[in-house]
């Protein structure tokens, strides 16, 4: 567990910025955990620094991107600012049903995650979005790692997309790669640009790679809740996993149940924060186009966004 180091811009240049700091809640420092994304990494920092100009103590960590619910409902972390209705729905629900843990707010922004191809890919398979059309030429994805089948290219294991189930439900002929992390999608997206290779990779909204890589989303049968778990929803009426993931996802914030108590004006702090896509998409943008360390890049959206976040903390 580490503290945060200096940023582009001090805290007390914000301090400064916003007026008079206020008085830090308790003593002990707010436990924010830290994943494998770049508009998480960075949204995580400029949370932890407003609740720094508060006068509150702010320690990061890096945690499982699945595991952080269970750690947030014992109190070893105190809060998560990204649960992604499509990846990590099922993790939270699960804390939420145990107790400790609360679902705090939700952001403006509205999420999907789903298999995906960049532009150049349709012109060399025209029937998509359709998933059947893609699963019609998925001998064009086909790579010497994944032999006569397509090769899709999921995200990190611990998001649990169940893209492999999804490939057995709806009987597709394609190969499931994971990739170790959000960088080495953007690296092959990057790569199969150079010569247009077709390629499906597992994508997400809001994140910079929309304004970098025009594409769609592959449709697949539209997600009904409870198609992960029960047979009867969705189009198979024996098989789980035949559907899509949601197209209208939420972005949530969770909070340890005991935060409000021990540490109120920040409570009440994230309890007004919202992001909209686009101000995601930029904080992502600062790290993965820019190449800014996610502090500074956390400390130079907050001070072009004042008028944004300094409501939060009135």
């Amino acid at each position: 567990m580490q503290k945060r180091t200096s940023c582009l811009v001090t805290i007390a240049s914000l301090a400064l910025a916003a007026g008079a700091a206020q008085a830090a809640d308790s003593t002990d420092p707010i436990i924010i955990p830290i994943h494998n994304w770049s508009s998480q990494i960075v949204m995580s920092n400029a949370v932890g620094q407003i609740f720094e100009q508060m006068g509150n103590s702010v320690e990061f960590v890096s945690t499982d991107s699945q595991a952080v619910y269970e750690a947030i409902r014992l109190g070893d972390a105190t809060l998560e600012l990204e649960v992604w209705e499509g990846a990590f729905g099922h993790s939270f629900r699960a804390a939420l049903e145990k107790g400790g843990i609360e679902d705090v707010a939700t952001h403006a922004a509205v999420t999907r995650e789903d298999w995906w191809y960049p532009a150049w890919t349709k012109e060399a398979c025209p029937g998509l979005p359709d998933w059947k059309a893609l699963n019609a030429c998925a001998a064009l994805f086909a790579t010497p790692e994944t032999g006569d089948k397509g090769r899709f290219l999921g995200g990190p294991v611990d998001w649990l997309k169940h893209d492999q189930e999804k490939v057995e439900a709806l009987g597709m002929n394609f190969a499931v790669v994971n990739a170790g992390s959000a960088a080495a999608l953007w690296a092959e997206i990057a790569a199969a640009e150079k010569d247009k290779t077709p390629i499906v990779v597992f994508n997400w909204t809001p994140n910079f790679a929309e304004a970098v890589w025009p594409g769609e989303f592959v449709e697949f049968p539209a997600w009904e809740d409870g198609c992960d778990k029960d047979p009867a929803k969705g189009p198979l009426p024996d098989k789980v996993y035949d559907c899509g993931n949601p197209a209208n996802g939420y972005l949530k914030i969770a909070a340890w149940d005991g935060m409000k108590d021990k540490w109120p004006a920040a409570y009440a702090t994230l309890q007004k924060v919202s992001f909209t896509n686009a101000q995601i998409a930029e904080m992502a943008k600062l790290v993965d186009v820019d190449g800014m360390e996610p502090e500074d890049a956390a400390a130079t959206w907050l001070a072009a966004n004042e008028a944004v976040w300094k409501p939060w903390i009135q």
